[in-house]
């Protein structure tokens, strides 16, 4: 059977849309990143019927951009991840554990836990190189923290730290002092050192109250010294009109000038 022109156009025009379709189809299968797709790196798998991100041991040097939006356990440990940056974890607002124990973390941003902290409630962050956390980034967070086996700086930041944070009880008796403002403080666990009675703010504060103590004390000083100068200077200027006489003695007249008189 013979099939004419404009029929057979209009059969070339409905295959070749339908072949366009199918294209943008596949197209949008391959580049928009699905709940369901797993980083090159890493295992997805089920865990208490929800969905675990497993990327242990993989080498890692930074937080990987393409985890599921439907994680829930995000395991990244023992990588070298040196870093956690503003808002790494916003987009996945279903996250309640995260494991970044034993990488190389030595900076946390104010807000590497934004979107997240509400709803989290582990963060495991012990065997890292963290010295010291910014209070911010622990605002909101209501996961119970591990910062154990970290190199710390003991001083009033990290006091305020605690004060803050739901601490992991078993990971809190492992948080050492490496450095302090007091030597006697070094290689002791802080718990220990706060039992005892130290306020590691208290110095802190101390040295700010000497600091205003001193710049005021100046201040008063310099007033003190302008006042005196002034004074002084009027007392000498007073002198020196009293000691000035009201006019001259006149000269004695020649003894030949009164015999002459005479």
């Amino acid at each position: 059977m013979r099939i004419s022109s404009p029929r057979l156009a209009k059969m070339t025009l409905s295959t070749t849309a339908a072949t366009s379709v199918a294209q943008a189809f596949f197209c949008l299968l391959l580049c928009i990143p699905w709940a369901g797709s797993c980083p090159p790196s890493c295992q997805c798998t089920q865990r208490a019927g929800a969905k675990a991100v497993l990327c242990s041991s993989q080498h890692l040097e930074e937080i990987p951009k393409d985890i599921p939006r439907d994680v829930v356990f995000l395991k990244l440990d023992a990588n070298s991840i040196t870093r956690i940056p503003s808002n790494a974890f916003r987009h996945l607002s279903h996250l309640e554990e995260i494991d970044l124990s034993r990488n190389a973390i030595e900076k946390i941003d104010g807000a590497a836990f934004r979107g997240v902290a509400a709803g989290l409630r582990s963060l495991d962050l012990s065997g890292n190189r963290i010295r010291s956390i910014p209070k911010e980034a622990l605002l909101a967070l209501k996961a119970r923290l591990r910062l154990a086996n970290n190199p710390w700086h003991c001083e009033c930041a990290l006091q305020e730290v605690l004060w803050e944070a739901r601490l992991d009880l078993d990971s809190a008796r492992d948080i050492t002092c490496h450095t302090a403002p007091r030597q006697e403080y070094v290689g002791k666990p802080l718990l220990q050192v706060l039992d005892a009675g130290a306020n590691l703010c208290g110095a802190r504060r101390r040295s700010a109250d000497v600091a205003a103590f001193v710049a005021m004390f100046g201040w008063f000083a310099m007033v003190i010294g302008y006042v005196l100068c002034y004074v002084r200077h009027n007392r000498e200027g007073s002198c020196g009109h009293g000691d000035r006489p009201s006019s001259l003695p006149s000269a004695p007249a020649p003894a030949g000038t009164s015999s002459t008189a005479l």
